[in-house]
């Protein structure tokens, strides 16, 4: 499905495959040879979704561009199933595995990989040919590397690194309540959108 979001609208380059199930939301663009295939939505909420030649989108995943943090995949990249990439900037030939996430601010290093249900914290850089083992978590600018089992440590890294401030534009400690009321205002945008193909 491609979707007109906000006024702007999905570019697919002739050589590019969406497959019919995918979502293209807004400002999308995808380079040559580009791959996105079924229930993989792209949307680009109020920044930009751009990926590079030769990009494989799989299954299930999600990339989402944000204000200030637009979604940037480079050439050769794969996402996996089920990922999340949200406002990351993803460089060349980087492997994203099944279940890991990227979040606002982070970008993943040329020739890095994600393994399995890791995790890119917000305003994280991972240095080009790192990998984060399966379960582990990325977090700082350089990204330290923490296993699931150093909660602790890891929180004394991604504290300043103001998730709240960067996702959601609020300072750390504000409600529920008020963060999903501008959330649910903000998606409200989305009532507007205008299918242009599927």
């Amino acid at each position: 499905m491609i979707l007109e979001h906000r006024g702007r609208r999905p570019v697919v380059p002739e050589s590019a495959y969406v497959a019919p199930s995918a979502v293209l939301c807004g400002a999308v663009v995808l380079g040559e040879r580009a791959r996105i295939l079924h229930g993989a939505v792209l949307t680009a909420e109020d920044g930009a979704v751009r990926t590079g030649a030769d990009v494989v989108v799989m299954e299930n995943a999600l990339i989402r561009g944000r204000a200030g943090h637009p979604a940037t995949l480079g050439d050769a990249v794969l996402v996996g199933p089920h990922a999340h990439v949200n406002g990351a900037t993803i460089e060349d030939e980087v492997f994203v595995a099944t279940g890991a996430s990227l979040f606002p601010g982070s970008v993943a290093g040329t020739r890095s990989e994600l393994r399995i249900n890791s995790v890119l914290h917000a305003n994280s850089r991972l240095a080009p040919d790192t990998v984060v083992p399966i379960n582990w978590i990325a977090a700082g600018d350089p990204a330290e590397l923490f296993s699931p089992d150093r909660h602790d440590d890891l929180w004394e890294k991604q504290r300043d690194l103001d998730f709240p401030g960067t996702v959601y534009g609020v300072p750390r400690g504000t409600s529920m309540r008020e963060i999903m009321s501008r959330q649910a205002g903000f998606y409200a945008a989305h009532k507007d959108d205008r299918r242009l193909s599927e």
